[in-house]
């Protein structure tokens, strides 16, 4: 079977060698800086949904399943001799799921676009708040205005790329930020933690939120919509250097998932938010560097998601070739569309949730596994096919189940509101780097 695969692989792949311009490491930036987007700053709410222990246990389990179904997918591919996830979901089950895949992979990098404004605006309003003798009323600081400056100045020029592979290196810009952002969590884990007021049973091993919690991590983890993009783009795209690019990126991006969700929960416990840099205080300045960090990292990322919107609306509507004029103008009307909604809402935990339970889980669990089993030509019960069976089990039900709790538990957003923990009497503790016994500051 896999001599297959690697047949299979080098006939399909033949052209692409032509083309492709991206070495292993920068595909590699590339995926990692798809995982590590809007989604990880959700992940510390992620433990409290479903409980700490076995929101670890769940997170750990989502990027197995990331890590797997993504390889699952280029193999899909390869079996049946396509090129896109689009193209390989309408050879597997014809023209409805070509149609119910390319709304899937519309939908979810344009509400990611959405989240990353939110964010954006969230975090960059509160920085520029901070600059001494700045009025925090300004209108020009607004996140309204930040909204529309930033993607006029960066991420729409970033989005008229056509090629992916230039990226490169503004993902690797952004996984430096995102190393200094896991670093201000540890920090303030380690000294902030204790200014928080005790919850009760913060460490409680489950809660029935669990299915809620899955999508917000599946959302967090995604990149199978575009990882036949960056697959195309490998100087050598074979399913062995696939492999490789996908097993380092997914072991970062769990090695820094899991070190920010703990931090951020360890740190608010039942405070935590859907943004976790809701719950920092706004006179802390760490926080306010750690905002920064986090605001250039999701415009960075911003135009990965805009490449594969371009792309599913170029396949659907223009078979897949663009001209000048047409490509400009569709990336500007789906920035456009996608700024627009995120200057009018921006409750950032509702929108990871739904994206994580209706895209994200259809996208990571359900489709790939399908189309495998449906090219696949070994008996049900090798491994493969049991373990693709089971992801498209559970893909359903937590898409089933997350749904419903999202509508019948919706997260209630504090935005823009101090939490109690910042009123206490001394505000300057929270930009020491090491805070004094817990009694100190009771209120």
């Amino acid at each position: 079977m896999q001599e297959e695969l690697d047949e299979t692989t080098t006939l399909v792949c033949k052209p692409r060698n032509k083309g492709g311009t991206s070495n292993l490491s920068s595909a590699a930036f590339n995926v990692i800086n798809s995982i590590i987007g809007s989604g990880m700053i959700g992940l510390p709410y992620s433990l409290k949904q479903a409980g700490f222990p076995l929101g670890i246990l769940l997170l750990l389990a989502v990027a197995y399943i990331t890590d797997y179904s993504i390889i699952l997918l280029i193999k899909g591919g390869n079996l049946s001799g396509t090129n896109s996830y689009q193209a390989l979901v309408n050879k597997a089950f014809g023209f409805v799921g070509y149609l119910i895949l390319s709304a899937l992979q519309f939908l979810y990098p344009f509400i990611a676009m959405i989240s990353y404004n939110i964010i954006t605006g969230d975090t960059l309003t509160k920085v520029f708040q901070r600059i001494p003798g700045v009025d925090q009323d300004n209108l020009l600081i607004g996140r309204h205005v930040i909204i529309l400056c930033v993607t006029i100045i960066f991420t729409l020029p970033l989005s008229l790329f056509r090629n992916i592979s230039k990226l490169g290196k503004v993902s690797l810009v952004s996984l430096i930020l995102t190393i200094l952002i896991l670093v201000f969590g540890i920090i303030r884990a380690i000294t902030f933690s204790a200014q928080v007021t005790q919850t009760e049973n913060p460490w409680v091993f489950a809660k029935p939120n669990a299915a809620q919690a899955i999508g917000v991590m599946s959302f967090a983890f995604i990149c199978h919509h575009n990882s036949f993009l960056i697959y195309g783009s490998l100087k050598e795209p074979t399913l062995s250097n696939w492999t490789r690019v996908t097993h380092v990126s997914v072991s970062f991006a769990v090695f820094v998932s899991l070190l920010f969700a703990t931090c951020g929960y360890v740190t608010f416990r039942e405070y935590t938010e859907g943004d976790i840099f809701e719950n920092y205080c706004r006179d802390d300045d760490l926080a306010t560097f750690g905002r920064f960090c986090y605001g250039i990292t999701v415009i960075l990322t911003f135009p990965i998601e805009c490449f594969v919107t371009r792309e599913v609306l170029a396949n659907v509507f223009f078979k897949g070739n663009l001209t000048t004029i047409y490509h400009v103008a569709l990336t500007v009307i789906v920035i456009a569309l996608a700024t627009s909604v995120s200057l009018v809402y921006d409750c950032l935990g509702i929108v990871l949730e739904l994206n994580g339970v209706l895209s994200a889980t259809p996208l990571v669990f359900i489709l790939p596994a399908a189309c495998f089993l449906r090219f696949s030509e070994e008996r049900w019960t090798h491994s493969d096919n049991l373990l693709s069976a089971l992801i498209l089990t559970i893909g359903v039900l937590v898409m089933i189940v997350g749904f419903v709790m999202t509508v019948l538990h919706p997260q209630d957003c504090s935005h823009g509101q101090e939490m109690p923990y910042c009123f206490l009497g001394n505000a300057s503790l929270y930009n020491q780097t090491v805070l004094s016994s817990p009694q100190t500051h009771q209120p």
